[in-house]
């Protein structure tokens, strides 16, 4: 988390670096309120790391863990970086059946925004060396979360086969960013298609859940940095759907969530 650094977060440190060498008391004081706020995010994150192995370690691998540890970071640390979330169609979420959960990846902040609506016995799929980083790879390997090599072919083949026993035989849902990278706020980018053969694999809905640009739309140098609004979208079943046609549904999902998104930005931005 240092290295990859809140991409946004850094942005705006940056800014206040180069506007203290003015000296000006207002920039001083913008300054203090981020550096404040960096120490005390990093502080929480390592605590919620600590707390988040120690219950791992009572119920390890438990595909409930990741939700759990996805409150803790998200509760805290979204009222530490004075960010306010709204959440539309939490109903979608009730009880559902296995799953394939597909979000858009923006920044690193995502961990304090899509943490707060992970659902219940939710993993993901991640790099085999995220379990190498310090605490959080730790967290994150003993979530039950399903970490792959993708250097190796065969590790990835065996890995779409753990994540359809999963979703058939273990009531386990499975979380993906479909795009792959990070968007940084902009346009949503094209839908990589390993989600989409996963869930026809499996028989299993999809659920999209988009978050609005926030990257563009939150300042971190004020108390209150701006508002982030997520909203849930209805199931896709995927049982009648061919193999030959998981194309148009991955660019159908595509085109939903980038409408969804942007009306997500122009509620935010009413707001504003």
């Amino acid at each position: 988390l240092i290295n990859s650094g809140f991409s946004r977060l850094e942005d705006s440190l940056y800014l206040s670096l180069y506007s203290c060498i003015f000296f000006h008391p207002i920039y001083e004081y913008l300054f203090m309120i981020l550096f404040l706020r960096v120490l005390i995010v990093l502080s929480y994150f390592f605590i919620v790391a600590l707390l988040g192995i120690i219950i791992c370690l009572f119920r390890p691998f438990n595909p409930d863990n990741t939700r759990i540890c996805g409150r803790l970071f998200s509760i805290g640390g979204l009222k530490i970086l004075g960010i306010k979330m709204m959440i539309d169609g939490k109903e979608h979420l009730q009880n559902m059946q296995p799953s394939i959960v597909i979000a858009n990846h923006q920044d690193n902040l995502d961990l304090f925004v899509h943490g707060g609506v992970i659902p219940k016995r939710t993993v993901s799929v991640g790099k085999k060396s995220l379990r190498y980083l310090p605490l959080f790879g730790q967290v994150y390997w003993l979530s039950g979360n399903i970490m792959i090599d993708r250097k190796k072919s065969k590790a990835s083949i065996n890995s779409m086969t753990e994540t359809t026993e999963a979703l058939k035989h273990k009531n386990t849902s499975i979380w993906v960013f479909p795009e792959g990278t990070r968007n940084k706020g902009e346009n949503l980018l094209p839908f990589k298609k390993g989600a989409f053969y996963m869930a026809k694999q499996a028989d299993a809905p999809i659920i999209a859940i988009c978050a609005s640009a926030y990257p563009k739309h939150i300042n971190l140098n004020k108390w209150h940095a701006g508002d982030v609004h997520v909203r849930i979208l209805a199931p896709i079943q995927t049982k009648d759907i061919s193999q030959e046609g998981l194309n148009d549904l991955c660019q159908s999902a595509h085109n939903k969530m980038n409408e969804t998104i942007e009306e997500l930005n122009q509620i935010v931005l009413a707001k504003n």
